[in-house]
């Protein structure tokens, strides 16, 4: 079937989002296209670039520690999940037996990113104890704008590791998953998943991490992000992990920089709240000084307030005396 991207107009009106008489016109300067943002401020606030002045010196540390990680850890051991190319993941092993699992998901707005440019936050849940575990998926940009297939991939992803977690001395009922920006929005798709078509329990997943992720697409769908992203009403519901609360099994921390467009901090405090209302189990965490892309480098310091919140929910300590790859 052709994907069919869909327009703000179109996407605000297939999908239920109301719009007054003159706003079918979305060019018109100032007009409201969804709550109080026209095109132009909608467009700003998912474009986390306009909220952190120091994006080029985070990615230079990030980069560094990248580094540092490898001298430090070693490479870590690389596994096919799934029979295309792309279709492989970074197995950071620990020699502790019966070991956690620490599963990450990056970033990178569905269409940027690798495994192996994620390294430096391994190090904190690898020398706590902890197995990490970094995959590769297809990116949007790569599938002609359609996100189902990095969902399935990951969806798959987590199935393998599983599946084969004994083989690789780990716990396979001791499942953390993380992920951040839109490889959180990706893992909350994920704990949405009907594990039955893998013959899997339906708690695989028992903790996870969501750290300054989308959880309605909706919003997103009527940004600049359409231009690249081919969102359809079916995808749009269908991947909105905030539409289907009553899938979720895992217990949950949402996490958002104090820092970040106030957009993402609506997304993750109107998760949080359909979560609560539901009845799900979920702590709410505000990174307050940290911007979109520090927050993601904290991940990476056994220290820092969400590297901490990581060891916690494997039940693991940290390591006395850590080894910081951040300068």
């Amino acid at each position: 079937m052709a994907i069919v991207a869909i327009t703000r107009t179109m996407a605000a009106t297939a999908l239920g989002f109301a719009l007054l008489p003159c706003a079918m016109n979305s060019a018109a300067q100032g007009q409201k296209i969804f709550l109080d943002y026209d095109e132009a401020a909608l467009d700003a606030a998912y474009d986390q670039r306009n909220w952190a002045d120091n994006i080029k010196e985070v990615y230079g540390r990030l980069e560094v520690a990248n580094q540092r990680v490898t001298v430090e850890l070693g490479e870590p051991q690389r596994e096919s999940y799934g029979t295309s190319k792309i279709e492989t993941l970074d197995w950071y092993r620990n020699d502790n037996a019966d070991a956690p699992i620490h599963i990450h998901f990056h970033g990178g707005a569905w269409g940027w990113g690798e495994a192996r440019q994620n390294a430096f936050m391994a190090a904190p849940s690898l020398r706590a104890g902890a197995h990490v575990v970094i995959p590769n998926y297809v990116k949007v940009i790569d599938s002609n704008g359609d996100l189902m297939p990095q969902a399935e991939q990951l969806r798959a992803a987590v199935a393998w590791v599983y599946e084969n977690a004994e083989r690789m001395g780990a716990d396979p009922e001791c499942i953390l998953l993380s992920g951040h920006s839109s490889g959180a929005h990706m893992a909350a798709v994920v704990l949405t998943t009907d594990w039955s078509q893998f013959s899997l329990p339906d708690d695989v997943v028992k903790q996870a991490l969501l750290i300054s992720g989308m959880y309605d697409l909706l919003p997103v769908s009527l940004s600049s992000r359409n231009e690249y992203v081919a969102f359809t009403e079916e995808n749009v519901m269908a991947l909105s992990p905030q539409r289907h609360i009553d899938r979720i099994n895992a217990e949950l921390v949402v996490a958002v920089g104090g820092r970040e467009s106030p957009e993402f901090q609506r997304q993750s405090q109107s998760f949080v709240d359909a979560l609560r209302d539901n009845g799900k189990e979920v702590r709410f965490v505000e990174a307050e000084a940290l911007n979109h892309f520090e927050i993601v480098e904290d991940l990476g310091d056994a220290t820092g307030q969400i590297g901490a919140i990581a060891i916690e929910k494997l039940e693991l300590k940290p390591v006395e005396g850590d080894c910081q790859f951040f300068e």
